[in-house]
């Protein structure tokens, strides 16, 4: 749905760190069709790349650059990633929706200006994925996964969330200006058809064999 490019995290680790199981604080037994949310598992890591492609498969086919770029090799080397947020969604046992976010951003191959967002006083939340299952779509879940994001945000002192997202990817831009997201700046794949010619000629047709040379004799 999104997803912010070319991040490195670099705070803390993840929140609550890499528990095999995480603690239900609500007493009042939830609905079995309630929206959960929990951190990713090193066992959910199969899981969720077959889900990831589900959901990506349909933007993939009308863009020029990948919506899921990544390779499943570092999608399963980004768990162990410093700084990085990975939840997942779930109703009744299967995955609805994924979200990954990042709180800080370093390195040499960012797509991110820091002090762009520095000179205007913001400290962003990257949202690297935003992900729900089209089987879903309309039943709360985007909204579900927006609300935890800007949870996040608060409780780590963050004033906005940064995405990016496909101009051609229609539904997912709906899905933010009707949430008050603005855009930021503007970053086009752009084309111009250039007059080219072959690099091999074209056929030639030979010239006519030359006159014999006259003989001696003959003068």
């Amino acid at each position: 749905m999104a997803r912010a490019r070319k991040t490195r995290a670099r705070s803390g680790g993840k929140s609550g760190g890499k528990a095999e199981a995480d603690t239900e604080t609500d007493d009042a037994p939830a609905p079995a069709d309630a929206i959960r949310v929990r951190r990713m598992h090193r066992r959910d890591l199969n899981r969720v790349w077959e889900f990831l492609k589900l959901v990506f498969r349909d933007v993939n086919r009308e863009t020029v650059e990948y919506q899921r770029p990544r390779s499943k090799k570092r999608f399963e080397e980004q768990y162990d990633d410093e700084g990085i947020e990975q939840l997942l969604f779930e109703v009744g046992g299967q995955i609805v929706g994924y979200a990954e976010c990042a709180y800080q951003v370093t390195g040499s191959d960012n797509w991110v200006n820091p002090r762009y967002f520095d000179k205007r006083d913001m400290r962003p939340l990257f949202v690297e994925e935003l992900a729900s299952h089209p089987e879903y779509q309309g039943r709360g879940i985007g909204s579900f996964m927006l609300e935890q994001l800007q949870h996040l945000a608060r409780v780590r002192g963050c004033t906005h969330l940064v995405l990016e997202v496909a101009e051609n990817n229609r539904p997912a831009l709906t899905f933010y200006r009707k949430r008050n997201f603005f855009k930021l700046d503007a970053s086009l794949f752009m084309a111009q058809k250039v007059e080219s010619e072959p690099e091999l000629l074209p056929p030639r047709a030979m010239r006519e064999p030359p006159p014999p040379e006259p003989d001696d004799d003959d003068e």
